[in-house]
């Protein structure tokens, strides 16, 4: 549905400013879609994001650091994301063996195995997106890197 139906408003500054509006409003929606499909595993997608960095990083552990700078969502707290997946088995935390002052994370079985089940049912959220063509979503990832950039 258009923007200005969305939230019931007419009339923008500008396109620009719709522009805005829209990538905002498009981004809380994304998330809220994101937060429903994640909280059937029991996850929120900051904690689903950990998990995949750790994914890629097996067989080597990641330090909370690593984490930090790879995480989608930098207002996350990385520290306590690991916490709540290791209470829940997902992850394993130990003390690096380079550096006694370091926190090496790993995935667990556990963790390996729900991802497993996730990317099963992944497709339901990238449905939201199949409404596009292949060109024009090279196109939009091209616009969000520009605006970015």
């Amino acid at each position: 549905m258009e923007l200005g139906k969305e939230i019931k408003q007419s009339k923008f500054k500008n396109e620009y400013q719709k522009a805005m509006l829209n990538v905002m409003y498009t981004g809380n929606w994304v998330n809220a879609e994101h937060a429903r499909f994640f909280k059937n595993y029991g996850l929120s997608p900051q904690q689903y994001n950990l998990l995949r960095i750790l994914k890629g990083q097996h067989p080597m552990p990641a330090s909370v650091n690593l984490l930090i700078d790879r995480m989608l969502d930098k207002m996350s707290n990385a520290s306590r994301l690991v916490e709540k997946l290791r209470q829940k088995k997902l992850v394993e935390r130990k003390t690096s063996e380079t550096d006694r002052r370091q926190v090496d994370v790993i995935l667990t079985e556990e963790g390996f195995a729900i991802l497993e089940q996730i990317e099963q049912d992944f497709g339901v959220l990238e449905d939201n997106f199949k409404k596009l063509n292949e060109e024009e979503v090279i196109f939009l990832n091209k616009i969000l890197d520009k605006v970015r950039g």
